[in-house]
């Protein structure tokens, strides 16, 4: 069907409806006088009148109800499923992923996720788990979550959890037959649970402040993991300190799983933030994503 046609068969249906050119014209924004020449031209190329018009009223002839009747359906579907497909545009949709560390993805990421995805069904994140600092523009990931002091400086970031700090616990059988230590330079005589870098494969030192001023140890030991749910498990077991995230630890301290030593030496760490590259064309699945992640005191 020409287009032509169609837009006189939508000018008919208004007129019908409305019974009154005034009120028809005033819906499409067009005068009185081309609406009435268009629907005349309708009437023309059909060969039959569909319109019965007097000074006072409009209403449909015979033929005209038979054509309201039948194609007025057709023409409010039409409009009924364009709606819809605004609507799905409009909605957030598509798949963020987004590379983290093992410790932001089970503490900070999956807790906010838990209550953001049923609200939208349409966007899908996938989670990587990477303890490196994964370069995530090669990767090609959305994003990334890293601590506030290892953020480039070309990135734009939102914070997505409060500052935290690392606690230094051991299993009570660990204990049994070994001093505490009072210090963190006493580490270096007990079997320590260390934790290796994915990206540049050096252990970790284990980092504490006095008076002020940054302290690092580097401890030694049976294990070395490069998962730090992995560390705690080894803690818990007996086989050495750990140095892990206290909200971790925190609860198998309160249970009397794990005693914690050196409290007063750990430092307060700049929390995680999602970073994400400042040309990125951010979708609306990404935007709701990042402030349902954003961390509020």
């Amino acid at each position: 069907m020409a287009r032509r046609n169609v837009n006189d068969l939508l000018a008919f249906l208004a007129v019908a409806r409305e019974r009154s050119f005034t009120k028809a014209a005033a819906g499409f924004g067009v005068s009185q006088s081309a609406l009435s020449h268009t629907v005349r031209q309708l009437e023309e190329r059909l060969g039959i009148r569909l319109l019965t018009r007097t000074t006072r009223a409009v209403a449909p002839t015979e033929a005209g109800e038979r054509l309201l009747e039948r194609i007025g359906p057709h023409f409010d579907q039409i409009e009924i499923e364009v709606d819809a497909l605004n609507e799905l545009k409009e909605r957030p949709a598509g798949t963020v992923r987004i590379v983290a560390p093992d410790y932001a993805i089970n503490n900070v990421l999956w807790p906010k996720l838990k209550t953001f995805l049923p609200k939208y069904p349409d966007i899908k994140v996938e989670l990587l788990l990477d303890n490196g600092l994964t370069d995530i523009v090669t990767e090609r990931y959305d994003a990334g979550v890293r601590m506030g002091e290892q953020l480039a400086k070309d990135m734009i970031s939102a914070r997505i959890g409060p500052d935290f700090r690392f606690a230094v616990v051991g299993a009570k059988s660990y204990f049994a037959d070994r001093p505490v230590p009072r210090t963190p330079r006493d580490l270096t005589q007990h079997d320590c649970v260390n934790y290796r870098f994915p990206s540049s494969g050096t252990l970790y030192a284990w980092e504490f402040e006095e008076n002020g001023r940054e302290m690092k140890v580097h401890v030694d030991g049976q294990l070395v993991f490069n998962n730090i749910f992995h560390v705690l498990d080894a803690a818990l077991a007996g086989r050495g300190l750990g140095y892990v995230p206290e909200e971790i630890a925190v609860p198998h301290v309160a249970k009397g799983r794990l005693q914690r030593v050196l409290e007063g030496w750990s430092p307060y760490w700049d929390g995680y933030h999602l970073y994400y590259p400042s040309r990125r064309q951010s979708s609306p699945a990404f935007v709701a994503l990042v402030e349902a992640l954003r961390h509020r005191k």
